[in-house]
């Protein structure tokens, strides 16, 4: 398990990484079971769990500081992004996406960071 250089600092940007996920998570389900809900629960629940897989499959490999699972928490940051800026583009979900694009640039800025440092330790 290579950690990045400085141990508070990467706790610190795994934690906000995790947070900016979870937070992701939390507005995905808001828009899905209370903003703009499908006809039946069971179908709800489906597509909120097929919307938010990505972001689940990433976080063991981050809490191993493993690089690949860091680089991939971006790259699902920026399907989030594209998703928050189709949202923003209309005037009845402009204010969830405004919030998604937000969160997404913030864990795409914080999985960067903490690639760097898993890198510069060594890490693969």
């Amino acid at each position: 398990m290579n950690r990045p250089s400085s141990r508070a600092t990467g706790q610190l940007l795994l934690f906000f990484c995790l947070g900016m996920i979870g937070s992701l998570f939390a507005l995905t389900g808001l828009r899905q079971f209370f903003v703009e809900p499908l006809a039946t629960t069971t179908s709800n629940v489906i597509w909120f769990l097929l919307q938010v897989s990505p972001l689940l499959a990433v976080i063991p490999g981050m809490l191993r500081y493993n690089y690949r699972a860091c680089f991939l928490a971006i790259l699902v940051a920026a399907l989030y992004f594209v998703h928050g800026v189709l949202l923003a583009v209309g005037e009845p979900m402009r204010t969830l996406g405004l919030w998604e694009v937000g969160f997404a640039l913030l864990l795409i800025l914080g999985s960067t960071y903490l690639v760097r440092g898993i890198r510069a330790a060594g890490g693969d």
